[in-house]
């Protein structure tokens, strides 16, 4: 199947860094393509949408935390071929946010020093993101 023929999907993820320097990542929940998988939080970019303004939506709706436009720094992007589809994933870094994240969505969450996120299985898309982490922090 050519790229053409599955589709470009566009997410935005988010690199959450709290004030010890560590990284959040949420778990994919049961029942979803990937579960049991550690990964940045974000989600989908809806039509009409910027990844920035999807992140600053799925980090409430995930992890009820308010996050402004300004707060978010782009770092690096994936590209990866699953089996049906192409996923273009620009990677945010934000450390000013309000609120205390929490799985609102079933979600395990966990916070995670840089040199410790090969300690925690991802999809194949995630990984090539964790070198850019940790030179940055």
């Amino acid at each position: 199947m050519t790229s053409a023929a599955r589709g470009i999907l566009l997410v935005a993820a988010c690199a959450l860094i709290d004030v010890d320097g560590r990284i959040l990542l949420a778990q994919r929940p049961e029942g979803k393509s990937l579960a049991g998988l550690w990964e940045f939080p974000g989600g989908k970019v809806e039509p009409g949408e910027t990844p920035e303004e999807t992140l600053v939506r799925e980090l409430d709706e995930e992890l009820g935390i308010t996050t402004r436009i300004a707060c978010l720094a782009p770092l690096t992007f994936a590209s990866h071929t699953y089996e049906t589809f192409h996923l273009l994933m620009p990677l945010y870094v934000c450390r000013r946010y309000e609120g205390i994240p929490a799985g609102r969505e079933g979600q395990a969450i966990k916070w995670v020093r840089p040199q410790a996120l090969r300690d925690y299985p991802m999809p194949p898309a995630d990984e090539p993101l964790i070198p850019f982490l940790q030179d940055l922090l």
